[in-house]
């Protein structure tokens, strides 16, 4: 049976839908049976980071109204083998679609994959109770910003309410402005939201132009490094960070930082 996984954050644009993407990809890479679910209903667009929307037939309302079975609106991934695609419905606001319709989806799913990840609409409106209901474990993705915090710590709260396992995906984190102390570091993060940390993905320009986890294996970035280190800790249990300060300390890591503010 799968482990059914909702990658939710509370505020939009810090990255959620990435990081679906990119866990995704990495999971399958390590031989994993992998559907990526979009739930965000009227605002999808998991199929378009994923490069899929050309190739989209069904989508889960299709499902739900019984024009198809689940298998048959599943969209295979052409970069990774075992990596499926559920689109969402881009011309339905969700009224048609409830918790209890995603949980039937997500039961004819499971036997035949290792894990299903949510991809869950922004804030605390109905879509992400809707999202939350269906899931067994959380991945609530922040950035280190006043406002994405603060819109996290409101979604931790209430993800704990539904007594799941939640666990805490820092993006965007500068390691030159946490040695500055600039910025909150992932320990500072996790005490404030009390919740515990299972990734830690630097600021990169391959993650924020969607190009991340469609590169190369022989040109890998670091937003890919720390992607594969989270994929590592959902399989074993552990608690691996990717280090964003490594680079910036020492001499020559001060020589960064000072041309990082020159930037």
């Amino acid at each position: 049976m799968a482990r059914v996984i909702v990658v939710t954050s509370g505020k939009g644009g810090v990255g959620k839908t990435t990081v679906t993407a990119g866990l995704g990809r990495a999971l399958a890479r390590k031989g994993k049976r992998v559907v990526l679910m979009d739930a965000d209903l009227g605002l999808n667009n998991l199929d378009v980071v994923m490069d899929a929307e050309s190739r989209v037939v069904y989508d889960i309302l299709d499902v739900v109204e019984n024009r198809c079975r689940p298998r048959q609106a599943l969209v295979e991934d052409l970069a990774v083998e075992g990596l499926y695609i559920l689109p969402g419905a881009s011309y339905d606001d969700g009224g048609k679609i409830g918790g209890q319709n995603l949980r039937a989806v997500i039961r004819a799913l499971s036997p035949a994959f290792d894990f299903i990840f949510i991809d869950c609409p922004a804030g605390i409106e109905a879509g992400f109770h809707r999202a939350v209901a269906a899931a067994d474990e959380a991945l609530i993705v922040t950035t280190p910003h006043v406002s994405a915090l603060r819109d996290a710590d409101k979604v931790a709260a209430i993800v704990k309410s539904y007594k799941l396992k939640a666990n805490l995906v820092i993006n965007r984190a500068r390691g030159d402005m946490i040695i500055g102390q600039e910025q909150l570091s992932c320990e500072d993060i996790a005490q404030l939201l009390q919740v515990a940390p299972i990734g830690l993905l630097p600021e990169d320009d391959a993650i924020n132009t969607y190009n991340c986890f469609l590169s190369d294996e022989q040109l890998r970035s670091d937003g890919d490094i720390a992607i594969d280190m989270i994929a590592d800790n959902l399989l074993s249990g552990g608690n691996r960070l990717f280090d964003v300060t490594k680079k910036y300390r020492g001499f020559f890591g001060g020589i960064k930082r000072s041309l990082k503010k020159i930037v």
